[in-house]
This record gives C-alpha cells, sequence and structure tokens, in this order.
C-alpha cells in the first residue's frame, strides 16, 4: 500500500492536493469574469452565424429575383457569390473565427453591393 489507501479501499486525499482548501474572494472574482468572458465569445459565434446566414439567404433570393429578370448576367453573379462568402463567413462564425467571419461578411456584402452598381 502506498499510505493514501485505507484498509477497507477508500482513498483520502493526497496532503497536497486542493480538496477542501478555502477559495479566496479574488478567486470567485476571477470565475465570475471569465465566465462574463466565455459568454460574450458564445455571443459573438451565434451572432455571426445567423448573420451570415441570413445575408447568405438574402442574397441567394436577390440573386433568383435578379435572374428572372433583364438584369446582365453578372449582377445574379454577384448576389451569389456574395452569398456564398457570407455563408463561409457563417460556418467560421459557428467553429469560432469570429474575427474572421466579420471580415468575409463584410466582403461578402460588398460584392453584393458592388453587383447592384452594375444594374
Amino acid at each position: 500500500m502506498d499510505g493514501r489507501t485505507l484498509a477497507v479501499g477508500i482513498r483520502r486525499p493526497h496532503p497536497n492536493s486542493q480538496v477542501g482548501a478555502l477559495r479566496s474572494r479574488a478567486m470567485d472574482e476571477n470565475a465570475e469574469e471569465y465566465e462574463e468572458e466565455y459568454e460574450d465569445a458564445r455571443r459573438a459565434r451565434w451572432t455571426a452565424t445567423g448573420t451570415g446566414a441570413l445575408l447568405a439567404l438574402v442574397g441567394l433570393a436577390a440573386s433568383t429575383l435578379r435572374l428572372t429578370g433583364s438584369a446582365p448576367v453578372l449582377v445574379p453573379g454577384a448576389y451569389a457569390f456574395g452569398a456564398a462568402v457570407c455563408g463561409l463567413a457563417s460556418v467560421l462564425g459557428a467553429r469560432g473565427r469570429t474575427r474572421r467571419a466579420l471580415w468575409l461578411l463584410v466582403i461578402g456584402v460588398m460584392v453584393m453591393a458592388l453587383g447592384d452598381q452594375f444594374d
């Protein structure tokens, strides 16, 4: 036996373990701070995912409407490409790459706006 197991097989804590250690007020404040950061990151992921999906759907709808009209082929193509970029941003946002997702959302909307200028 290694001195940590009692005769009936119940393990007692190691003398240097943190079991039952007193927690300071600063440790509790840090835990609250980390929880707030976790919630902020979670909110950013959901926002990037939702915004990317919404812009992708709007871009596809605009592309379909422009395709049925008398607009040049470049216009619905730009809308479809911008929608694809926003869809990729949605996927990146769901995986936690929110900064890259934000930039891709901006680029996707700019491509759609540029396509609208050709009309």
